[in-house]
């Protein structure tokens, strides 16, 4: 079985240039778990100047129905975003990095080295806290500035968060540059250097069209948790040229069809995925939408 973490609350709507209402976003949540999707990243923690569309990270999670065995995430990138999710009851802390230093300069003005041992302060203090914390690599699979980054050095910024606190990693493909074999020879070695008790995630964009087949490379080298999104949404503010996400219900449908299974309904997933071309009002990515289930 495959894990699923939806993160089209999130990452699908941040870069979208209308703003959708708390309740709305608390409307797909809902329609989420209700087709059975059990890890959520809901909200992000971020300034909301930057990231207009995040600003109601307290009044979403305030609204969220409290179920049993569902998971919310915010996602954090520095210490004020930590203080603000303390103050809440968001189950898990994503807190991010990339691993690319060209990256991390353009956009936190810290390099890498600069921005680890900050964040692993959050994760600490997280932890500490009773929060779950993962870590989430960005630029894992390369940089749109530099190029390929080193695999040490990706290495590295996952030891380091594990050792702070983290209980697990996700590597993410910021702007869609991975391609298969690279990705099962990352997550083997990830799994050589930790061991297969790993809890090891992937995040994939689209923006090159390897999104899926991504995904099952990763599933091939042992993977059994990824990020996607609700009928495709997504893209980075601060990556040029990310697209969506690897979509939620086309990656559902592939695995169903290989006889794996993903505990969720697909459709009713289905189902929320054309709700949300009516919420967004323009046609979205996702594929089966278009092609209907077999």
């Amino acid at each position: 079985m495959i894990e699923i973490c939806e993160v089209g609350p999130r990452d699908g709507l941040q870069n979208e240039c209308k703003i959708v209402p708390a309740e709305t976003k608390v409307e797909l949540i809902t329609r989420l778990i209700d087709s059975g999707i059990r890890n959520i990243e809901a909200v992000s923690f971020v300034n909301p100047k930057v990231v207009p569309p995040m600003a109601d990270a307290e009044e979403v999670l305030k609204l969220l129905p409290k179920r049993n065995g569902v998971r919310f995430g915010g996602l954090v990138l520095s210490r004020s975003g930590l203080e603000r999710a303390l103050k809440t009851d968001v189950d898990f802390l994503h807190v991010v990095t990339t691993t690319s230093d060209s990256f991390n300069l353009r956009n936190v003005k810290r390099t890498v080295e600069q921005a680890v041992g900050e964040l692993s302060l959050v994760i600490k203090e997280g932890a500490a806290s009773g929060k779950g914390v993962a870590g989430v690599l960005g630029t894992a699979f390369g940089c749109p500035f530099e190029g390929d980054v080193p695999f040490e050095n990706v290495l590295k910024v996952a030891e380091r968060f594990m050792e702070a606190g983290c209980t697990e990693i996700t590597l993410a493909d910021t702007t869609g540059m991975a391609n298969p074999i690279q990705v099962q020879k990352i997550a083997e070695s990830f799994f050589d250097a930790f061991g297969k008790d790993l809890s090891l995630g992937l995040h994939f964009h689209n923006t090159r069209g390897l999104g899926l087949a991504n995904v099952l490379a990763g599933y091939q080298a042992g993977v059994r948790r990824f990020d996607s999104s609700i009928a495709g949404l997504g893209g980075c503010p601060f990556a040029p040229k990310a697209v969506g996400n690897v979509c939620t219900e086309d990656m559902i449908n592939m695995f169903h069809g290989m006889g794996v299974n993903t505990g969720t309904d697909l459709p009713s997933v289905l189902e929320t995925a054309k709700w949300m071309e009516t919420v967004m009002e323009r046609p979205l990515d996702g594929m089966l939408m278009k092609a209907g289930i077999a």
